[in-house]
């Protein structure tokens, strides 16, 4: 799959495993790499920052902009997380200098932006995540392949396989004659499209699939129907859910891990993004640049980590930055 080739290539796995990178496993705790450097604060950073996108890195956002206000108390940050949709719009308008994402923008999204300001803008990767497949917590099942999630939540089935409506088709006898139910997000979600295109092989949700504005209403709706099924990014995972194993082969299945989204195993990881306006040879305004800064150093990746996601590596991180320059 395109995902887990261009993950596998930009994160150059082996080295940076070797680097330090802690993978987590069913009951540890995500850490981050050791190598990450600290945040030293800078004079003159005040102002104001808007960020408009991505309802999947809303609470990432909100989490960030409270580490950052401690440092720079002048600082004031507007978080509104709508879908990575309304991202895009906001920095050709120049209503937001970070454009949260978690879908790499489309070709025309990024034509219309090249179009106002002549060159294109920067996306910024801050975050790693597992797009899970969640099921209520009590349901026994081991695991999909992504055609069974194909034809699950799709009425196209781009990947081949049958229409799968009842819990019986995925060997669960017991709940025989039990319809899935189905939770996703709305189309304006990042979330929405990446799944679209990686787990439906670009084909079209059915309409049954209930639409819910956010990622939290998927996972509650889940938590809440014993017979339910829903997508989301790992980092909304409660207590009352499992993120499914997934594969590509039936009893080939990944746990939604760090390092079986690194390794490419796990087939629906992505980067999380903040897009941002900055011109060719020119550096970002200092004020967007120390929040990125923030955002990719130790304390950056340590809330990263406790909101569920999984955090960037040292190396990375300098690549990123050195973009910015």
């Amino acid at each position: 799959m395109t995902t887990r080739k261009t993950l596998m290539t930009t994160l150059a796995v082996p080295a940076l495993l070797a680097l330090g990178l802690h993978t987590a496993r069913a009951e540890s705790a995500i850490q981050v790499d050791p190598n990450l450097p600290e945040y030293t604060r800078v004079e003159g950073v005040s102002g104001n920052l808007n960020s408009i996108g991505s309802d999947s890195l809303n609470n990432l956002m909100a989490l960030w902009a409270e580490g950052f206000r401690a440092i720079y108390p002048n600082v004031n940050i507007q978080i509104e997380g709508k879908g990575s949709s309304t991202a895009p719009p906001a920095l050709i308008e120049g209503t937001a200098q970070l454009g949260p994402m978690s879908r790499p923008m489309k070709s025309s999204e990024i034509d219309e932006f090249e179009k106002k300001f002549g060159y294109k803008p920067t996306e910024v990767n801050v975050a790693i995540d597992a797009l899970a497949v969640f099921a209520h917590k009590d349901n026994p099942i081991e695991g999909l392949t992504l055609q069974q999630v194909d034809g699950i939540f799709s009425s196209t089935l781009k990947f081949g396989g049958p229409e799968i409506t009842a819990w019986d088709q995925l060997g669960l006898t017991d709940w025989a004659g039990r319809a899935i139910s189905l939770y996703g997000r709305n189309s304006a979600s990042g979330t929405y499209g990446f799944f679209k295109e990686n787990a439906l092989n670009k084909g079209d949700f059915k309409a049954s699939v209930k639409e819910q504005p956010g990622s939290s209403s998927v996972v509650t709706g889940i938590a809440n129907d014993l017979y339910a099924l829903g997508y989301s990014g790992i980092g909304y995972k409660t207590a009352g859910v499992r993120a499914l194993p997934l594969g590509t082969d039936e009893g080939a299945y990944f746990e939604a891990t760090p390092e079986n989204a690194l390794t490419g195993d796990y087939p629906l990881a992505r980067f999380l993004m903040l897009y941002v306006n900055k011109a060719p040879n020119q550096p970002i305004d200092t004020l967007t640049y120390e929040f990125l800064r923030y955002v990719l150093s130790k304390a950056g990746q340590e809330v990263v980590a406790k909101d569920g996601y999984f955090p960037m590596t040292a190396e990375l991180a300098e690549q990123v930055l050195s973009s910015l320059k």
